[in-house]
Order: C-alpha cells, then structure tokens, then sequence
C-alpha cells in the first residue's frame, strides 16, 4: 500500500524527463519520466531503499533524506515544502478509525470585523477542507445564482466536484479542482481532511481520487469566472493566513477594467450586512 510520501515521490518522478535534469536519454523505457536509478544516484540514496520508500515500506525517511529527495527531484519550494509535509503526513500516527471532531467553524470577531471593513468587497473565510466560513456581501452579490453558497453549511470543495454549475461557473474549472483537491493535503488537520475526502470520494468520483493523488502544487493563478449575468470576470485572490484558527481570509480583486467596469453594474449591496455562516458541527 502506497504512502502519501512515496505517491508525491513516484508521480513528480514519472513526469521528469531526463534531458530536464541534464541526463542522458538511455532510450525507450517501460514508464515514462525519469528512471529510478537516476533518481537514486542523484538523492545518494540506494535504489533499494528508494522503492522502499516509493512503495510505501518505509515511512520514516530522515530529513536528510527528504531533503536530498527534495534536490533530486529539482522541486520548487513549493513542492519541497508540500514533500516535507507529506513526510510528518506518512510518518506519523494512522489516523483514529473513530470520526474526528469536526473542524471549528467560529470565526473570531476581529476577523469578523475586518470583514465588515471590507464591505462591499469581495471576501470570504474559509478553511483548507473548502468550509465557508464567513463572508461579505459584496461575495454572496457576486456568487448569486452559482450554487456555490447553497449547501448546509457551504463547502467550496464538494460544490466544485459535486454541483454540475461549477464547471460553468469556473471558467477555469480544471485549475479551480487542482487548487481544491490539493489543499485537503493542508489541513486543517489530516485526520478531518482524510475523513472528507473518505466522504466526498463516493460522491466526487475518480475525478477527484486522481487530483488528489497528483499533488499537483497549484499555480493559483487569476480566477476567471463567467458569471450568471453573462459578464466574463478575471480577479486576483490576496489571501491572508489566519495560521491559528487554521482558516483564511481570501479578497478578490477585480484583475482588469471590464472586470472593475462589470462588478460595477451588478448590483453591490450596502455594507453592514456581514453574513457568518452558523457552526453546525459537522464536517461538510
């Protein structure tokens, strides 16, 4: 049985081409991407030891190791910090078979108020597992007639998988899953992300097993959206960490004019009418 670690390790190394790290091509070849042996002798590790690693019986590599995976590999910081990740992931304790308490929903009132500051922006909390937390407004305004905030309580994660209206209303839906499935890996705890992903799976399908096992680090480029009104909207996403209550508060800002000029003629509410969403206590 695979390891998160070892899956991450195999797939990046599936998808280098020697010639991409400076080694010469040996030839048609069973698999496609980089041999193991290559890999091995760049990492100073054994083969032996590598496929213990990729194949899931070893999940406690050292640092050293992970780093030197890391090097020859060629990853980014991004990836080397998604492969560390993975490693505490593989190497710690299996997660209760018992269902995790659910992930807190509260939203504490000075990220409250900054919200309220934000009116009628665009702004939304959430967590890593898609909750929808919290939000302004001037995103229920721009959300309107998607789905997206239709769930009890809204999940931004079962609705891409799940709800037919995403693909339409993400122009960009197969960048928009990646960035979904990959940040189950993050938390807010691996125990609840591996409970949620048990349960969306079924509903998902293989759509989702087969993102979420790519680890593919999202690029999380603009969002572009086509919006019910027939607008075509790009916006940037500011997204601040709220690392103590594992959640983040995510501003979308209008990326152009005619996105700026579009927003305009939606219709923005009046501030003051900051919505929490209640905490039902249950993973959704």
């Amino acid at each position: 049985m695979g390891t998160p670690l070892g899956d991450f390790v195999r797939a990046k190394r599936d998808s280098i081409q020697p010639g991409d790290l400076g080694l010469p091509d040996h030839g048609r070849r069973r698999a496609p991407g980089l041999r193991r042996s290559d890999l091995a002798a760049r990492a100073g590790i054994s083969v032996e030891y590598l496929t213990r690693i990729e194949q899931g019986r070893d999940r406690n590599p050292s640092p050293a190791v992970v780093n030197a995976l890391a090097d020859g590999l060629s990853l980014s910081p991004a990836e080397r910090e998604h492969l560390r990740h993975l490693a505490k992931i593989t190497g710690g304790a299996c997660p209760s078979h018992a269902r995790p308490a659910p992930p807190s929903r509260a939203v504490r009132p000075d990220v409250l108020r900054t919200l309220h500051l934000l009116e009628p922006g665009l702004a939304v909390v959430t967590n890593r597992l898609g909750d929808v937390l919290a939000h302004t407004d001037g995103y229920a305004s721009l959300v309107a007639g998607t789905g997206l905030l239709d769930g009890d309580p809204p999940n931004l994660t079962r609705y891409v998988f799940t709800d037919p209206r995403a693909r339409a209303f993400f122009a960009d839906w197969d960048a928009v899953a990646d960035e979904r499935a990959f940040d189950l890996w993050l938390g807010p705890s691996v125990e609840n992300a591996e409970w949620f992903a048990a349960e969306l799976a079924p509903l998902a399908g293989p759509e989702f097993a087969r993102r979420r096992g790519h680890h593919r680090v999202p690029a999380r480029g603009d969002l572009r959206l086509r919006h019910p009104s027939g607008h075509a909207l790009r916006l940037r996403r500011e997204t601040l960490e709220i690392p103590s209550d594992a959640q983040q508060l995510v501003v979308h800002l209008p990326a152009d004019d005619a996105t700026a000029r579009a927003l305009d003629t939606l219709g923005r509410p009046q501030p003051g009418r900051l919505r929490a969403i209640p905490d039902r206590r249950a993973i959704s």
